[in-house]
């Protein structure tokens, strides 16, 4: 089922070309700011910061807080995310940088990123896959929403407790088998991206939280949500 979804959505919306960033660097401000925020609301945040010089380490770890805090408040919880955001670049950057860092394998990668304060599965996923190029699925609250809907029988249950490994699982085997046919050349990574992307467009456009728009979805000839 959840190969069969990845078609009608790529064939209904296209190629999503996500996550949009100049660099690996960009994606990690971005996984950080986005947390609980509107995209809309991170690229502003990430163009303020750009107007100081370079989206880099060097340019975070130099602003004075208050510079900071005011640059990234469109992202909201200004406050937060500013320290979050030079805690974690001092924390790699003292790991030898972002590149080195994500160098290494996924797993050990993943859980040096859990250990850092204020990064949970999802952003740590999300700077795996689009900072670093690693074959992991990111999970959000849209993937949660699609699944528990598609087919409640099965899926509601770890949908409804927001079950991360649980849905990554299910994704991650879908992703495989797509990537085993030929999908994005084989590529896991590409498949990943593309699907993460999908669903975050689905869930916008048509899976919403209280009013879906079940008569224009694309799944919704193999959804069983009424």
């Amino acid at each position: 089922m959840l190969s069969e979804t990845y078609r009608l959505l790529h064939s209904a919306f296209g190629p999503q070309h996500w996550w949009p960033a100049s660099s690996p660097f960009e994606v990690l401000v971005g996984a950080i700011l986005t947390q609980q925020a509107a995209w809309t609301n991170v690229e502003m945040a990430i163009n303020n910061l750009k107007e100081y010089g370079e989206l880099a380490p060097e340019l975070i770890l130099s602003l004075q807080p208050d510079t900071l805090r005011d640059a990234v408040r469109p992202s909201g919880y200004f406050n937060q995310k500013a320290k979050r955001l030079v805690h974690v670049v001092k924390e790699i950057e003292q790991k030898g940088g972002l590149e080195r860092f994500l160098d290494r394998p996924t797993m050990v990668v993943r859980k040096e990123l859990l250990a850092i304060k204020g990064i949970g599965k999802e952003t740590a996923d999300s700077i795996l896959l689009y900072a670093g190029k690693h074959p992991v699925f990111v999970v959000d609250a849209y993937t949660f929403r699609m699944l528990g809907r598609l087919d409640p029988i099965r899926f509601w249950e770890i949908a409804a407790r927001r079950d991360y490994d649980a849905v990554q699982a299910l994704f991650t085997d879908a992703v495989k088998e797509l990537a085993h046919e030929g999908e994005k050349n084989g590529d896991a990574v590409e498949v990943s991206r593309e699907y993460h992307a999908l669903i975050v467009e689905l869930g916008k456009r048509n899976c919403r939280k209280r009013i879906p728009l079940c008569g224009s979805c694309p799944l919704r000839e193999i959804c069983q949500f009424s």
